[in-house]
């Protein structure tokens, strides 16, 4: 007698949504843009500070003097990124509110128009027309303006960049990457500070390449030589100027 054969059973579809392990959403997002910039005013921070003391230190043995041009240094390089930051972010707001009001209007104008665009915007990425037009009818009667501005800009009206935020995140950062090298070179006598500081900045920025390559899910190996070798040959360029400047000034 012949077993009859059981038909393979149906796989459940998966439930609909992002994997568990793998949120995809704006502020994750947003968190790792902050995290990204943190990590690379830091790095900043310590290329900028060790060169700086390490070619004052080739020029003069002076442990106040290479205290104050580090702090120096600090002071104005915190500044600057907080500056430079609060501006760029500045105006990248601006021209977002800018983007979102003219949307706004357009949308209020013309309503057809904009819908047609919208569908059009879905089939290009590969849906059929009638299922783009559908798509585009539902996310409109959702919320017509963050449909709109997802698809045609990119921009989340909820998650626009805070420029103060940037500000102080940038000068922490570098601050803190600055402190390593100024308080190593001043911490230790002359006859051994250069070479310590060269290893704690080494392993400081091998510890920075490996966390921007974690946060943008890359291989760490590259990132990690790029900044170990960027870093060492920045300090011995600004040492090799100290040195010459010492020697002319003597």
């Amino acid at each position: 007698m012949t077993t009859p054969v059981q038909p393979p059973a149906q796989e459940q579809p998966s439930p609909i949504g992002p994997h568990a392990h793998e949120p995809h959403t704006e502020s994750l997002a947003t968190r790792l843009n902050a995290l990204r910039a943190a990590v690379l005013g830091a790095n900043d921070g310590i290329v900028s500070i060790a060169g700086l003391v390490m070619g004052v230190d080739a020029a003069t043995p002076d442990r106040q003097t290479i205290l104050i041009a580090g702090v120096a240094g600090l002071v104005a390089g915190a500044l600057s990124m907080a500056a430079g930051e609060y501006v760029s972010v500045s105006t990248q707001r601006d021209t977002e509110r800018a983007l979102i009001a003219k949307e706004t209007r357009e949308l209020a104008e013309e309503p057809e128009e904009e819908l047609a665009e919208l569908a059009g915007i879905y089939q290009q990425r590969g849906l059929s027309e009638d299922l783009a037009r559908q798509v585009a009818v539902e996310l409109t009667s959702h919320d017509a303006l963050t449909a709109h501005l997802d698809a045609e800009l990119g921009i989340d009206p909820d998650e626009l960049a805070n420029p103060w935020h940037a500000a102080w995140a940038s000068m922490l950062a570098f601050t803190a990457g600055a402190l390593l090298p100024l308080l190593t070179i001043v911490g230790f006598g002359a006859d051994i500070r250069a070479v310590v500081t060269l290893l704690a900045v080494g392993l400081a920025l091998a510890g920075t390449g490996w966390a921007s390559a974690r946060i943008g899910a890359a291989p760490p190996r590259p990132a990690v030589l790029r900044n170990v070798a960027g870093g060492t040959l920045a300090m011995a360029i600004t040492y090799g100027i100290g040195t010459i400047a010492g020697i002319v000034v003597a």
